[in-house]
Formats: C-alpha cells, structure tokens, sequence
C-alpha cells in the first residue's frame, strides 16, 4: 500500500524526539553562517549567492541524470543577478530557462506558490516539450498514470505509482494551502514535508523532483528572512543520491510517519550546512586579504593566480607550480613571488630551504598567539583544524587534505596554517 492510499494520507506522524539534537544543531549551523556573513560586503555576498546558486542548479539537475555546464549555469546566474568580472561561457537556452526559474522562486519566496507559477516553471525545464526524446505534457497537471521505476526496456522495476491522474487537482490544492500558510512547525520539518508531500502526489510527467527541492529550498529561505541564499540541499543529496531514492521509497510504502524521512533530511542539510561554512569562510578569508592587501600595486598575472589561491586551489605554492598556473616562465614565476615577498604578501614556509614553498599572508599580524589547543582530526572523511580562540571560543575549520597532510609532515608551519583557515576570525571584537 502506498502512502496516498490511507485515509487522511497528509496528516504525517513523526517521533520528535528523535531528530531534536540534530535540528538544534542545524538551527545553531544557519545562526553561524548568516552570523559570519554579516561582515561580508554586498558585492562578496552576492558572489558567494551567485556560487550557492551554480551547484544548486547543477546537483539538483544531475540528481535526475541531467548534466549541465557549469560554466554555463555560473555564467547565467552571474548576467542574472548583474555580477561583472566573471568568466563568460554563453549559456544555452535551456540553462538560462532553469537559472530563471530557480530566482523566480527565491525572489518570491514571500508570495503564494500558486498552480500557474508551478505549471510555468515546469513549462521551463522542458522548452522544446521533449524529455529524453520522449514527448512530454508540459505547462500542466498529468493526465495519465506514472509509474516510477528503474532497469531496462522491458525488463523494468517499478518503485512507486503515483496517485491517479484525477485525483492530482485536488491532491495539489490541499497541498498549495498547506504550503502558503504559516505553521508553529520548524522550517526544517516544513522543508522535509514539503519534498516528500509533492514528490508523492508527482503532479506532472516529469520535472517534480527538482521542483520538489525548489520548493523546500523556498520554506528555508522563507523562514531565513534573507535575500541571500549560501546553502543549498542539492549538493549533499547528490552525493548520496542512492539513500536519497532509498529513504524516499521506503516512506512513499509506509504508514504515514515520516520520522525516517526527516532525520536523513534534517542530517542532509547539517551537512550542507558544513559546506556552506567552508566556502563563507574562504569568502571571508578573501575579502580580509584584499583588504589588508588594498595599497600594494600587482600585476595582473599576480592578481590572477593569487585569485586561484584564495579560491581554494589546492596546491603548494612553488615557483613551478607558480609558473604553471600562470602560463610563464619559471624565471618570471621566480621574480613574481619574490616580488610578491618583499611586499608581505607571501611567506617562505621554511626560509633558506633548498626548494622554497610559500604561502599567503592573509592577515597582517601573527594570529598564532591567539589560539590554544590547536589539533587536527579526521573526522566523516575530512581533515578538521580544532582549537580555542581568545580562551573562549571553539573553532573547527575544515582543511584541505594536502594542508592537513603537509602539517603533519612538518612541511607547513602552524602560524600559516592558522593564518590561512582563521584570519576571518580577527574581523570580529
């Protein structure tokens, strides 16, 4: 018996209790992220949306097997939300079609979610009214049975059928209602709910998966009361798209409580919550730099390859390395990290080593004595930089592996370490 097939089907039951920390630890992840971001300019900010937005359009596409460019999205979404100093890869019709609808949504997350505006935003993800080579209803509720299933031609499972086409008018008008008013429920539970609620009704041919995590993106932006999106569910659930199918079936076949259901996404997003604040941190870690940076004269291949550098290119900084990234002679590389030394911008790891490396000096003071109880752990497939700053406050960054494991091996000194993953910290009292 599937979910729909019980009377009251949408009156869902869940043992509070157990998912209660993690909500609390989601709740005190978005405090922190939009907390950190307050020190950000518009401009950083709208760079760091404009990123969120590319891996959400992206994941949330290769979920359903569609592989998009993701030059191409970030392009898009750049023109979109007016960013310059972006590399321009022009995009096609069809990525611009689903970056629009993915703002359309976000722009409007205070206003009624209605029938048209879902049919509209269906309508974009297919243009030319073909999915697969398959021609699809488009722009309007099913009018036949869907049956979701998986193997070959011939030889397929199926995993759910969706309720008949019918029923879908009204099934959605209870739903839209439900969705347009506010409820004493966290938004994190009205997230979960609403995904599994419209992905089991599956009101058109095709498309409702991505509009289902459209949707529980709107009640999270909702309940943020922020212009600004920095965290997405997409990326995470795409790394662990099988359990995502999983948890999913096994609550689409169930009784009705969706404890299961909201713990796995209430864990999901914990997740990219984690994410969110690596690439905020990276942000703010930037923006320090040029900062502090803001009277010394570059040059643009300088420029350029420091830009990698504070984006997260993991690498040793190195003459070769150097002269590679910038297409130059080692010779030329050579001058512009000296140049680059003498001007307190870079640092020897080690000074007089036989083969030099270098790293960046974000902020314009030694850090270092700041923190105590500095430790590095493995910890769910990543390296974390644990310490206590100023006596009183946690810290836990995530580092790159190639940090971590250069640290260990006593080929990157602490103070840069630290400088690198915490110098955003000195922009707070």
């Amino acid at each position: 018996m599937y979910i729909y097939e019980r009377e009251d089907w949408t009156a869902f039951r869940w043992d509070a209790l157990k998912f209660t920390a993690v909500l609390e630890e989601v709740n005190r992840k978005q405090g922190l992220l939009y907390g950190r971001l307050y020190s950000l300019g518009f401009d950083s900010k709208l760079k760091a949306m404009a990123e969120n937005l590319t891996n959400d359009v992206v994941f949330s596409s290769e979920i359903e097997g569609i592989r998009l460019n993701a030059d191409e999205v970030r392009s898009s979404v750049a023109r979109k939300l007016g960013l310059e100093n972006v590399r321009q890869t022009a995009p096609s019709h069809y990525v611009d079609s689903v970056v629009a609808v993915m703002l359309d949504a976000l722009h409007h997350v205070d206003q009624p979610l209605t029938k048209e505006k879902l049919c509209a935003w269906q309508a974009a993800f297919f243009p030319t009214g073909f999915s697969e080579g398959f021609k699809i209803e488009v722009g309007r509720y099913r009018t036949h049975e869907e049956h979701i299933v998986s193997g070959i031609f011939g030889r397929e499972k199926v995993h759910y059928v969706a309720p008949a086409p019918e029923r879908v008018e009204g099934e959605m008008e209870k739903f839209l209602h439900w969705f347009n008013e506010d409820e004493p429920v966290s938004s994190t539970i009205r997230s979960a709910i609403a995904h599994l609620w419209f992905v089991s009704i599956h009101p058109f041919e095709d498309g409702n998966g991505r509009l289902a995590r459209i949707l529980s993106d709107m009640l999270l932006a909702r309940a943020d009361k922020s212009e600004f999106r920095f965290y997405n569910i997409s990326s995470q659930i795409n790394k662990d798209k099988n359990r995502y199918y999983e948890i999913l079936k096994k609550t689409q076949n169930g009784d009705g409580d969706v404890t299961e259901w909201i713990l796995w996404y209430a864990n999901t997003l914990s997740k990219a919550l984690d994410e969110a604040k690596v690439n905020v941190n990276t942000i703010l870690n930037k923006s320090l730099f040029w900062q502090n940076a803001s009277s010394v004269a570059f040059s643009q291949r300088q420029k350029d390859v420091l830009n990698l550098f504070l984006d997260g290119y993991e690498a040793k900084i190195t003459s070769k390395m150097w002269a590679s990234l910038a297409k130059c002679s080692k010779d030329t590389a050579i001058r512009d990290i000296q140049d680059l030394v003498a001007k307190g911008i870079l640092r020897e790891d080690f000074p007089g080593a036989k083969r030099p490396s270098y790293s960046i000096r974000y902020s314009s003071e030694d850090i270092s004595e700041c923190f105590s109880d500095v430790a590095i752990e493995e910890q769910d497939g990543f390296y974390v930089l644990t310490a206590t700053y100023k006596r009183n406050t946690p810290v836990r960054e995530r580092l790159q592996s190639l940090d971590a494991e250069r640290f260990a091996k006593g080929d990157l000194p602490l103070e840069n370490l630290l400088d690198k993953y915490c110098s955003y910290m000195n922009m707070y009292p």
